[in-house]
């Protein structure tokens, strides 16, 4: 059954139940490279999504970025780095979503667009819908149920169809990006977790949050031919192809390590200690050289790498960001800039790639994660159809306490990041109290206090770390008059306590192994 945006469905989003599509439809074929490249002039093509390079800036253009809590797109012109408004795919987290009669999306995180620039892909990780949205007039085209803890995907090289990858299943999920609908699914090993193409459009790499390899895919046939295997870790959250298809990097955020990936000899070439929460990596074409672009959310830095095809990349240079959790990152056309979203700080950096300095910082909707650039995306420079929803409510980073009164925000040497951060962020009328943890005590116990000004404390909620001591997300919803948040220890986790973590993690990725934690999954903070 194809889902419409706006149509009632027959059962609330929030299950999460797919769709199929009826009657039969033809399998994209692939855009020749002659074909690809001359709709832009004979361009080359960036990050194998067969945008042009070498196109300036201009008003025509437009950033995106993926709002996972107001729930929306921000839309921002790059030619002055202002903000022109958001597309609202759902009201903010609680309130309406909640209800079983709500029937918008919840959790809007990835993005993707086609290579005439003219179609938006969005995907919503928790009522598991992809969206098609029109660039020129930021209208909603079609909506699609797709399946279960959808992710990331990418659209074929004719605009066809849209791969989306089901991190609760084995699948990538192929969309009608024309109509809506689903046309099948296709099996490609546990957790897939992102869609990218080659600069020709014939193939198909997938990453994975439960395997370290790469699986290979024929864009015609929908037949796996590889599985790229050796990767530096099982959990994969991110990836990204190079302009020259030579190379694949795969982010592991939960061990801070990136892989890069030969694709001529379909091999790993490098392991890269990058740090902890490495999120997503890019590329950008420079009159200075071919350089990946990496941000790593628990230092709050960018790194550049000079690449080097079929060896190891050289670290250029550390650009510190000037918001909390740098996460999706896009060049510009002309690869003069690289526009970098801050998750914790609801802003957008932006990089002027010959100097690697931030040059502005502009502000989007709430906790962005993926952030595409679309040149020529709005060929009138219009900014038609677009709210405010999700702009102008910043969250706050206050300061922390660990256990044995020592400060928990300080940023560790030997790049370990921050023991424990908290962001407040004003939403539907609460706070949302976001505590993400790092090398605490393993499963252990802990309870968290907000700390009033006259020093008296109040309870927030308890939470328990895994077995290295981590708590990727800690989710608390309430009114927080503090100024910080402090932290007790309650000794180590009971047997019921870590047997209930298990079973969370089973039932939310069947077929995962232990080491995927509930927290990867509950809340997907780990784009």
């Amino acid at each position: 059954m194809i889902s419409i945006k706006r149509a009632a469905r027959a059962a609330a989003v929030l299950t999460g139940i797919g769709a199929t599509a009826l009657g039969a439809v033809s399998i994209a074929q692939a855009d020749t490279p002659s074909s690809a490249s001359s709709r832009h002039n004979g361009a080359r093509t960036t990050a194998g999504d067969g945008t042009s390079v070498s196109v300036p800036i201009s008003g025509r253009d437009r950033v995106y970025t993926a709002d996972q809590t107001s729930n929306t797109v921000t839309v921002i012109d790059p030619s002055t780095n202002k903000t022109l408004g958001t597309i609202a795919l759902g009201a903010q987290r609680l309130g309406a979503t909640l209800s079983p009669q709500y029937t918008d999306n919840v959790g809007v995180h990835g993005l993707a667009f086609s290579r005439d620039d003219k179609r938006l892909g969005v995907v919503s990780v928790t009522s598991n819908t992809v969206d098609i949205i029109d660039t020129a007039t930021n209208k909603v085209i079609n909506e699609t149920d797709v399946g279960r803890a959808s992710h990331e995907g990418t659209f074929t090289a004719d605009g066809k169809q849209f791969w989306v990858a089901d991190r609760g299943r084995d699948t990538v999920t192929v969309v009608d990006a024309v109509h809506g609908g689903v046309i099948r699914n296709i099996k490609v090993g546990t957790g897939p977790s992102k869609v990218v193409l080659s600069p020709d459009g014939r193939t198909a790499y997938v990453n994975h949050i439960s395997a370290p390899e790469i699986t290979v895919v024929d864009v015609r046939t929908h037949k796996v031919l590889d599985n790229i295997k050796g990767l530096g870790d099982t959990f994969s959250s991110d990836e990204a192809i190079s302009p020259d298809g030579k190379e694949l990097w795969a982010a592991h955020k939960r061990v801070g390590l990136t892989s890069v990936i030969d694709l001529e000899h379909r091999k790993v070439a490098a392991v890269l200690k990058t740090g902890p929460d490495t999120n997503h990596p890019n590329f950008a074409d420079t009159k200075n050289g071919s350089f990946a672009y990496l941000t790593v959310g628990g230092l709050d830095q960018t790194l550049v790498y000079r690449r080097s095809p079929g060896g190891t990349p050289e670290l250029v240079t550390r650009i510190q960001d000037t918001g909390r959790a740098p996460h999706g990152l896009w060049p510009s056309g002309d690869g003069t800039r690289m526009y970098v979203g801050m998750e914790k700080s609801d802003a957008v950096d932006v990089i002027d790639t010959a100097t690697n300095k931030v040059i502005d910082t502009v502000g989007v909707g709430q906790e962005p994660q993926a952030l595409v650039y679309v040149p020529n995306a709005a060929p009138a420079g219009s900014a038609a159809n677009l709210g405010r929803q999700g702009l102008g409510n910043a969250p706050r980073n206050v300061s922390t306490t660990l256990p044995d009164g020592t400060a928990g925000e300080t940023m560790r040497p030997d790049n370990k990041g921050r023991q424990l951060e908290a962001t407040i962020r004003p939403v539907s009328g609460l706070d949302m109290i976001q505590l993400q943890a790092r090398g605490l005590q393993p499963t252990t116990t802990y309870q968290a206090y907000s700390v009033q000004k006259d020093g008296s404390r109040i309870r927030l909620l308890s939470f328990t770390t895994d077995s290295a001591g981590n708590a990727p997300q800690v989710l608390a919803f309430a009114d927080f008059t503090g100024v910080s948040v402090s932290l007790s220890s309650e000794g180590k986790a009971t047997a019921q306590t870590l047997a209930r973590m298990s079973s969370a993690v089973a039932s939310m990725h069947p077929g995962s192994d232990s080491a995927v934690e509930a927290a990867d999954l509950l809340y997907c903070d780990c784009c």
